[in-house]
């Protein structure tokens, strides 16, 4: 019996500000059996979505909906050398906090690289190393979190979207399951948002017309929903990983579907 009812794969871009209109920002939805569709922004001047926009429409299908599956292409924490350098405590929730307070990418007008440039925040005082990997980073051949600049790096859209993480968890609360973070095994009938990795599927899933942003948000939920319907999502959701990986990445999060 599935566990879930809906399953989003969404496709970030850190690009612009937080009310930018982005093509790189893109949702794919499954109910059931059926097949993923395009889920569009509500009617607007605007032709796509927004950060802002996808947070507060997260929010507002989850606190709604039925037990609904998330994933989201960015990075959801950082490496516990980030912790360690900054002398923060291995607590994602207040990792989350002290984050925003110094990279306020949620703010409007604001950009990731307003910040990196001192314009406004202070991510001076938190910056990473780009040579600094998360376990779950090393295990699937990722870049960091802090390789900004790069083709197929994630830095940009993931100092965009944790404030947006921050966002929907003050919003919904214990409502929903962030995984890992808030445990390995989620509660039966609880929404869950997770990170995803679409290279790990979007090569094995014909296009179909579709262009590389939309085929990510597509794979991804594909891959969820089928998942979920063999009876082998719960395995992925409990990886086998030694004890002390199991502890760290409960600190850095880990990527839904890497074994």
């Amino acid at each position: 019996m599935a566990e879930f009812a809906r399953y989003i794969g969404i496709d970030y871009s850190g690009a612009a500000t937080p009310s930018s209109s982005l093509p790189g920002l893109r949702i794919y939805g499954a109910g059931g059996a059926g097949a993923p569709q395009e889920i569009g922004p509500p009617p607007s001047p605007r032709k796509y979505w927004t950060r802002r926009g996808i947070a507060e429409w997260l929010v507002t299908e989850l606190r709604a909906g039925p037990p609904t599956l998330v994933g989201i292409d960015h990075a959801f924490s950082f490496p516990l050398r980030y912790f360690e350098s900054h002398g923060l405590a291995p607590d994602w929730p207040a990792f989350l906090e002290d984050f925003q307070r110094h990279w306020p990418t949620d703010e409007a007008n604001t950009c990731v690289d307003f910040v990196r440039d001192g314009v406004c925040g202070d991510g001076a005082a938190r910056q990473g190393n780009s040579r600094w990997r998360r376990l779950a980073e090393e295990r699937c051949r990722a870049k960091s979190v802090f390789h900004f600049d790069a083709q197929g790096c994630v830095a940009k859209s993931t100092h965009a979207g944790l404030p947006w993480l921050l966002h929907i968890r003050r919003q919904l609360g214990n409502s929903i399951h962030f995984w890992p973070f808030d445990g390995w095994t989620p509660p039966t009938g609880k929404s869950v948002i997770a990170e995803i990795y679409p290279a790990l599927w979007n090569r094995a899933v014909p296009t179909e017309g579709r262009n590389s942003h939309q085929h990510d948000a597509y794979s991804a939920a594909l891959w969820m929903q089928q998942a979920d319907m063999a009876g082998t999502l719960t395995g992925f959701m409990d990886p086998p990983l030694p004890p002390a990986q199991r502890s760290v990445a409960g600190i850095e999060g880990w990527i839904l579907g890497l074994a």
